[in-house]
């Protein structure tokens, strides 16, 4: 359940995320209002990067494309 989890955080973290001007690459900003657990997961997996006092994160372009596999698995209307 814990992947499940970890897997949705990044999901949820991608499809909300926007790119801004200031970050290096293919990089997008995203608010990270989720459970702290998760968001450690993706930090270790080097799929986000960040403050741990800011608000927002940043998905890496390793973590976008994890994300975008995690787009075909979840919202694939190919099920």
């Amino acid at each position: 359940m814990d992947k499940k989890i970890t897997e949705l955080t990044l999901l949820l973290l991608y499809i909300t995320s926007w790119k801004e001007d200031d970050l290096p690459n293919d990089m997008r900003r995203s608010w990270k209002g989720y459970p702290f657990e998760a968001l450690n997961d993706l930090m270790d997996q080097d799929f986000i990067r960040g403050s741990y006092k800011a608000k927002s994160t940043y998905l890496t372009e390793e973590g976008i494309k994890e994300a975008e596999k995690l787009v075909e698995k979840y919202l694939s209307d190919d099920k």
